[in-house]
């Protein structure tokens, strides 16, 4: 099953990955409409995209993996971002792959999740690894832990778009909310990481 927002992809992803011993079984556009129909087809593999509308893909990896536990879940998309790779393990994703993956590596890593192989690149598993090693020591102190700990999961998604470099128009437009809503959240965010600027918040999120 795959998870993404536009369209374009949503067809090259199938073309890419069809084969003998691939079939997709279902497509969605939004995150909203996967927590609906997944859990009627079972798919083995759910491929999604983080950036969708509304609740994003990190928020659905949550909210299936419980729910779907024989389902093994990839993130694809073009975020490389480690804090969007560690929350995406951490959450229940089995892999992690970037959309400049070649057709071939897809159909090939897609057969190997199937066989229980982890899906992510040797550079993208060593960041995993040493991100998780130094969580707590180094890059972020505890106290800077628990500041961005304290935010809601709505402030951690308007975050990563900001430090994505989204403006408030666009971020209201990913999230289906008013940009007046956006300003209160980035006020929030700024006064619960204690920061001065939306700069200094999105450099805290990209230093994760």
């Amino acid at each position: 099953m795959v998870v993404d927002d536009h369209a374009l992809v949503r067809a090259a992803v199938r073309q890419a990955i069809t084969a003998a011993d691939v079939e997709v079984v279902a497509e969605t556009a939004t995150a909203e409409a996967a927590l609906l129909e997944a859990p009627g087809v079972s798919p083995d593999i759910l491929l999604v995209d983080i950036d969708l509308p509304g609740m994003d893909g990190l928020r659905l990896v949550r909210e299936l993996a419980t729910r779907l536990p024989a389902t093994r879940i990839v993130m694809l998309t073009v975020s490389a971002s480690d804090r969007d790779l560690v929350e995406a393990m951490r959450f229940g994703a089995v892999g992690y792959l970037t959309k400049d993956l070649s057709p071939e590596a897809l159909l090939r890593t897609v057969r190997g999740v199937d066989a229980g192989e982890l899906a992510m690149s040797r550079r993208m598993a060593a960041r995993l690894v040493r991100r998780l090693l130094t969580t707590g020591r180094h890059g972020s102190s505890a106290d800077e832990d628990a500041e961005l700990a304290s935010l809601t999961t709505r402030e951690l998604e308007v975050l990563r778009l900001l430090a994505g470099g989204r403006t408030d128009r666009e971020i209201a437009d990913a999230l289906t909310i008013s940009p007046r809503t956006v300003e209160s959240h980035v006020g929030s965010i700024l006064s619960k990481l204690g920061v001065r600027n939306r700069a200094e918040a999105a450099g805290r999120y990209r230093d994760i």
